[in-house]
């Protein structure tokens, strides 16, 4: 019995759903930190030939940027969270006000899935029985533990991922020659794009390769405009 309780666990952790929240929180953080930075490091060193406005750009971007990615995702997920209790309270007093009736629904629901008229009544009851709310937040509202928004997580992993993607590019800001210094942000923003959308996809199970080439090709498209705006603003900083 406890092999097979084992088994049931790995094989539940084999999926990658349950990942899909503070995943993809996370991949737009480290994704917007390192494109974001990289672009407005590069748009202020095609328009300057000193290190220090590319820096004082980079640092305020980053600063601004997870700040604001934290913020956004927490309100942006706060909305979803409000709109998902209000439903729940809504089917609390429906259940009160009418349980007929919302015993139907919820039977018309297995039913629509596959079961047989009856064997879907004597489900819904049984189900109704054990947990009547819970039946209906998770058949007929769609809400589960895994789809559930998580404004707090939500935050937490984008604001942080962020930081540490828009560090990658400070660090190239910081360190390497000045000289040209434009390409060699746009180049290890690629690489760092690049070893992103290759352990996301890992991660989440999907494509590789269709995630390298994505996120590729936007990167080059956002840092390349935003390089052509600093060489029509050419100009010395410095002076």
């Amino acid at each position: 019995m406890a092999k097979k309780t084992e088994s049931l666990d790995n094989y539940l952790e084999s999926h990658y759903i349950h990942r899909s929240n503070w995943l993809r929180a996370a991949v737009l953080g480290a994704n917007d930190g390192i494109l974001s930075t990289a672009s407005l490091a590069i748009g202020v060193a095609a328009a300057s030939n000193m290190r220090g406005p590319i820096i004082l750009a980079t640092l305020a971007g980053l600063v601004a940027g997870a700040l604001s990615m934290a913020a956004g995702e927490y309100v942006s997920v706060s909305s979803q969270t409000d709109v998902e209790k209000a439903d729940i309270e809504r089917e609390k007093q429906e259940l009160k006000d009418m349980p007929e009736i919302e015993l139907e629904r919820l039977a018309e629901i297995y039913e629509k899935r596959g079961l047989q008229k009856q064997t879907a009544l004597i489900v819904a009851k049984e189900l109704s029985k054990h947990d009547a709310l819970g039946a209906h937040v998770r058949d007929e509202l769609g809400i589960n533990e895994i789809s559930r928004a998580k404004p707090i997580q939500a935050a937490f992993a984008s604001g942080a991922a962020f930081t540490v993607g828009g560090i990658l590019p400070l660090f190239v800001a910081l360190f390497l020659p000045l000289k040209n210094i434009e390409f060699s942000l746009y180049g290890f923003a690629l690489f760092f794009l690049i070893v992103l959308g290759a352990v996301a996809a890992k991660t989440g199970g999907s494509s590789v390769k269709k995630a390298i080439i994505r996120i590729t090709f936007w990167g080059t498209v956002a840092m390349g405009l935003t390089a052509l705006v600093g060489y029509l603003f050419d100009v010395n900083v410095g002076q």
